[in-house]
């Protein structure tokens, strides 16, 4: 590996280097002062590709630029902002926002040494050794509610990057920053770049050769395969919030050969954040979460309520509570007054007929017989009268209320909608991993133009989408209700891909595949068609000479190499590299609104530029030009050319401002 640049140095005359902020195997991290922003501090990461045979730096320098635009994607006030990507003696880098704060991993230190250091001076004293931190049940090192915290205003971000389909892949407590400002998470070093730094030492392999993730936190499909999903980041969130409990590694609550967790005999915590916890811990990513989303409402949802027995009521039943056990002891009753407790009752005279024995007897066996009289008498005129109609036979008045009571409620036949919006591009697949409730329709949105080729598959049984396109109207006959559509799109807009689940299927998890191809660019194949018009002549003789006409016109056709340019918010203009050859076109797009000023300039490189407008059409007086710019009237995809009589190296710098 080089050697550090010297402090001092200034980059691209803008970047002015204060420090080394660490290293590691993929390159350097450096605070800069950003001169263009009155010494504002920023990060320049440094990736050193090693030079080896099967390096190719104008390969290197493509992938370089095709990974890193899709970090400008990310705009969250808790993810470092990325600014900007250039390349200066072989060596790339990517600036970005600079955090100040402490990583959650230091943060973990300091409360493992603060236990350390209460635990040591409240046993020195009486001579009792040191007790071992967090035995088994104890107290957490970061409480339940801190770690509550922190997922839940982590859990949106993951939300955010994973609708624009990327993966961080390497959450840890050492790549979340508590921010000193506000007290938020920030979420530091996606994974994207140390993948880029991987394949930019083997740019020639299919698969890099190192896996992205630190050993522990990320999942087994990530380690062995290199397969990520958003379920993946969930995983790693999940260890790390464990470690945050426990202070503890994971190699120290992880059972390698069952692979199961033991985190929970390190702490307490409530139940139902357990049960989160471990769901998304999980082995299979279908048995995680499928979005983060999700594990934020179980986070906010009530714990069910716990299961207990009640408690014996003494209204219920009409009877006394008898406490069952042992006899209560004898209590001599308090003296009371002789007057005020108790009723008086008045003696019985000596002529009562209770002080007659026989007299009683009589008057009982009386009303015996009249009591049994009464019941027979009863019971016997039950049997002879018919069965009342009202309760069995003729009750057709009960129901149809009871059948019509469901019916008069619309709202459960009525589906809910969710919409939501997808930054889909050309070049980049997105998959979405979500459940899907019964009568709920998803509508997914995506932005696309006339002629590109939409693919969308979904591998789930009983899930199904339609393509619809910006009429509201199905794309085709064959996108309606299908699992998987393949097709060229007629219309510049906005398309949706609506979801449903078919009818009495219960909650189900769903993937969703998204692909977006650029549309084919057009061929001077109609240049020829001219051809047969020398054919009628009537000379014979020149009609060889036109048929080798259509052998050169496929050599001159270049292939196009298109790319998407995306100017950051709070950016008006950004400058890149390219290159380019005369059989290999650089095309670029860039979304201009309606009356924005665009402007376009070579800055570097024997090449000129043609721009075109939406629809394909060269603009007037933009031909073969090195500096163009208007204000356009017309919104939407502009398409800059750049184009070189010979294999050329070229910077652009591509500008955007507001009437």
């Amino acid at each position: 590996m080089e050697q550090p640049i010297a402090s001092g140095t200034i980059l691209q005359a803008r970047y002015h280097l204060t420090r080394v902020l660490g290293q590691g195997g993929f390159g350097r991290t450096y605070l800069a002062e950003d001169l263009n922003r009155f010494k504002e501090l920023c990060v320049l990461k440094e990736l050193i590709p090693p030079q080896t045979e099967a390096y190719t730096l104008e390969k290197s320098k493509e992938l370089f630029q095709r990974e890193a635009t899709t970090l400008y994607q990310i705009k969250h006030p808790q993810v470092p902002e990325f600014r900007a990507t250039f390349e200066e003696d072989g060596r790339f880098f990517l600036a970005q926002d600079y955090v100040e704060g402490k990583t959650y991993r230091e943060l973990l230190n300091e409360r493992l040494e603060e236990l350390a250091g209460n635990s040591t001076s409240s046993t020195e004293a009486v001579g009792i050794p040191t007790p071992p931190q967090n035995t088994p049940m104890g107290n957490p090192v970061f409480s339940e509610a801190e770690v509550k915290q922190l997922l839940q205003q982590l859990l949106p971000v993951l939300e955010h990057i994973h609708t624009k389909g990327i993966i961080h892949r390497d959450i840890t407590p050492d790549n979340i920053i508590l921010r000193q400002g506000d007290q938020l998470p920030v979420l530091i070093d996606f994974g994207v770049v140390k993948e880029l730094a991987t394949r930019l030492q083997s740019p020639d392999m299919a698969t890099p050769a190192t896996t992205v993730g630190k050993l522990g936190y990320a999942p087994s499909e990530q380690i062995q395969t290199g397969k990520s999903y958003p379920s993946s980041d969930l995983y790693s969130l999940a260890v790390t919030a464990v470690v945050l409990l426990t202070g503890k590694e994971p190699r120290e609550l992880l059972d390698n050969t069952q692979l199961t967790w033991n985190w929970q005999r390190w702490v307490t915590v409530s139940d139902e954040f357990a049960r989160i916890l471990n769901r998304m811990l999980s082995y299979r990513p279908g048995d995680r979460y499928p979005s983060a989303t999700d594990v934020l409402q179980a986070l906010q949802s009530p714990p069910p309520p716990a299961a207990s027995t009640p408690e014996p009521n003494a209204n219920a039943s009409g009877m006394a509570t008898v406490a069952v056990g042992r006899r209560p002891e004898p209590q001599t009753p308090p003296a009371r007054p002789p007057a005020q407790s108790e009723p008086v009752i008045p003696e019985p005279s000596n002529d009562s007929i209770w002080e007659k024995p026989g007299m009683v007897v009589a008057i009982g066996a009386v009303l015996a017989v009249i009591a049994g009289l009464g019941s027979w008498a009863i019971a016997n005129r039950l049997r002879q009268e018919p069965t009342p109609p009202e309760t069995i036979v003729e009750s057709p008045s009960p129901l149809p209320t009871e059948t019509e009571s469901p019916s008069p409620s619309p709202t459960p036949t009525e589906p809910q909608v969710y919409s939501q919006t997808l930054a889909l591009s050309p070049g980049r697949e997105l998959s979405i991993e979500r459940s899907l409730q019964p009568n709920t329709i998803v509508n997914y949105q995506i932005q696309a133009e006339q002629d590109q080729t939409l693919e969308a598959f979904i591998p789930t049984e009983g899930v199904y989408m339609t393509v619809l396109g910006p009429d509201n109207q199905p794309v085709s006959d064959r996108a309606t209700r299908v699992q998987q559509w393949r097709g060229q799109l007629p219309y510049t807009g906005e398309y949706t891909i609506q979801l449903s689940l078919i009818p009495e299927l219960p909650e189900t998890e769903y993937q969703l595949n998204l692909d977006l191809t650029e549309a084919p660019e057009p061929t001077p194949s109609p240049s020829p068609s001219p051809s047969p018009s020398p054919s009628p002549s009537p000379s014979p003789s020149p009609s060889p000479s036109p048929s080798p006409s259509p052998s050169p016109s496929p050599s001159p056709s270049p292939t196009y190499e298109t790319e998407r340019l995306i100017i950051p918010e709070g950016e008006q203009a950004i400058q890149f590299q390219g290159q380019t050859a005369p059989q290999r076109v650089k095309r670029y797009r860039v979304n201009v609104e309606s009356n924005q000023q665009l402007a376009v300039e070579v800055i570097q490189g024997d090449v000129t530029l043609n721009i075109r407008n939406p629809n394909g059409q060269l603009i007037e007086d933009a031909s073969n030009i090195n500096f163009w710019q208007a204000q356009l009237p017309q919104g939407g995809n502009y398409i800059i050319d750049v184009i070189a009589q010979r294999p050329s190296n070229f910077t652009l710098g591509v500008s955007l401002t507001n009437p």
